[in-house]
């Protein structure tokens, strides 16, 4: 699976010439879109880069029509990135998966391109279900806050979906 970002003014454009859903940044300086196959486009300012699915979980509402998409991207230093898996996989992506309103979630390993290592996204058919009390439960663990000062070049973007 290949994950492509590209700037808001090349989203019509992106949508026309590529399948599946297409998803605007809420601040609408970004798109971004999931693809089967690599797209090497000479559309200035995309970056596309090759992910491998490292966990996939339905959410709480499961089935769902997802509007809204949660994107993080992240490095994490290596003396920690053993702690960082293991909590990603044990804690964080299944607590997030089963708030109210997440109809997916899922993690991915940066295998080829430039960018921060690791990749998750989450589903959302209500806007409401990020920083919601459930979900802050969740990212307020005492495990989050022992791994989280370990991240770095770290982007995080909540999209809508247009396409």
């Amino acid at each position: 699976m290949w994950f492509a970002r590209f700037p808001s003014d090349v989203v019509d454009d992106w949508s026309r010439a590529h399948e599946g859903i297409v998803w605007l940044s809420e601040d609408g300086s970004e798109g971004c879109s999931y693809l089967e196959v690599p797209s090497h486009t000479a559309i200035a300012g995309v970056v596309v880069v090759r992910l491998a699915q490292t966990q996939s979980l339905k959410g709480d509402s499961h089935g769902r029509d997802a509007l809204w998409h949660y994107v993080v991207a992240t490095d994490v230093l290596p003396e920690q990135e053993a702690d960082f898996n293991a909590w990603y996989g044990v804690e964080h992506l299944p607590g997030l998966a089963a708030v109210p309103g997440v109809v997916h979630a899922a993690r991915y390993r940066v295998i080829e391109g430039t960018g921060p290592a690791y990749l998750a996204g989450y589903e959302l058919a209500d806007r409401a279900a990020f920083n919601s009390p459930p979900w802050l439960a969740v990212r307020g663990t005492a495990w989050s806050s022992r791994v989280r000062p370990y991240f770095f070049n770290t982007r995080r973007t909540m999209y809508r979906r247009v396409a």
